[in-house]
């Protein structure tokens, strides 16, 4: 069996889109009948305001997850962007505060965050270093250079021109949703239909056959980290942006909601398979649960033991369905 052939068979089995297409569609609709269930129960969830905040409060999330699926995709995987988004969010509001043009303030945790997970790539990809091992460290240097740094101070009097996410689009459209759509579509299309998007799929589905192919591994990765940066730094600005002041902390457990989309979304914890639709759609779906338990009377602390079914038994089912795929 030829090289190329190799690398299709792994990365673009028809059987293995449809599934994923499946599951798109089973996550849809289970955002909608969520939804219809719980405003059942509680009308008050189906409030405008209150649909509006699920989404407003957790686009971050979703853009974030984006990256990250096109790290697992690529056979690795990502445990520091939780504490990379909390320093990237109090360096920039660190910058506005202190005066700087708010462009500049922006763009500095678009470009802190790609250059921060490319060094993390390189180290990966050409020192041959484990990611779950190189990004563990990279999490304890950011969150504990953070709490050394600000002491966990509050960053205040953010100016007005700062905050992105007060932004509306034709009058309508708050700004963090159109970004969280708008990079779902833009990375969709590029990760299906171009060259380099498709390499990620080959890297981490089969890393030999995509080398035999010509397609260098090392390149790949340290390419999807910076991409993964660039969108860690985007969702710092939202999540910077949507109150008044900014934490100086890391976000308790962003790292496991991040990740737990992309998988719950379609991505193969093994590699080689996923989608970020499915991501932005499991994103939305957990952001809703979290939001339905206060509506049920449950209490949301809860939200973590659903997390951890769901990556449960997504992975097993992904294992199951690999598999039944092999031995068709």
């Amino acid at each position: 069996m030829t090289a190329v052939t190799l690398v299709s068979a792994e990365v673009n089995p028809r059987r293995r889109l449809k599934v994923l297409a499946s599951q798109e569609a089973l996550l849809a609709i289970a955002v909608i009948g969520l939804a219809i269930a719980v405003g059942l129960y509680n009308p008050r969830f189906l409030a405008a305001r209150n649909l509006s905040d699920v989404l407003l409060g957790n686009a971050y999330i979703a853009v974030a997850a984006v990256g990250m699926s096109m790290v697992i995709v690529s056979g690795n995987i990502d445990i520091s962007v939780g504490a990379l988004i909390g320093v990237l969010a109090t360096i920039s509001g660190t910058l506005a505060v202190n005066g700087a043009p708010i462009v500049v303030a922006w763009l500095a945790a678009l470009v802190a965050g790609v250059a921060v997970m490319a060094l993390q790539g390189v180290i990966i990809a050409y020192l041959r270093i484990p990611a779950i091992v190189v990004t563990l460290g990279m999490l304890s240097i950011l969150k504990g250079g953070l709490i050394s740094v600000t002491g966990g101070k509050w960053i205040t009097d953010l100016p007005d021109s700062f905050h992105l996410a007060d932004i509306e689009l034709f009058g309508m459209l708050p700004f963090p949703v159109f970004l969280m759509i708008a990079v779902t579509i833009l990375a969709a299309l590029w990760m299906r239909y171009s060259a380099s998007g498709r390499a990620i799929y080959a890297v981490g589905g089969n890393a030999e056959a995509a080398r035999l192919c010509g397609i260098s591994q090392p390149r790949t990765i340290v390419m999807v980290f910076a991409l993964h940066g660039l969108f860690a730094g985007a969702a710092a600005l939202l999540y910077a942006t949507q109150l008044r002041v900014i934490q100086s902390t890391v976000p308790p457990n962003l790292e496991l909601t991040i990740i737990t989309a992309s998988v719950v979304g379609g991505v193969s914890i093994l590699g080689g398979v996923g989608t970020v639709v499915g991501s932005t759609l499991a994103a939305v779906l957990i952001a809703e649960i979290a939001s339905a338990l206060v509506f049920i009377d449950v209490s949301p602390y809860w939200i973590r033991a659903v997390q951890g079914v769901l990556i449960l038994v997504t992975v097993i089912a992904d294992i199951l369905r690999r598999r039944r795929m092999a031995g068709a």
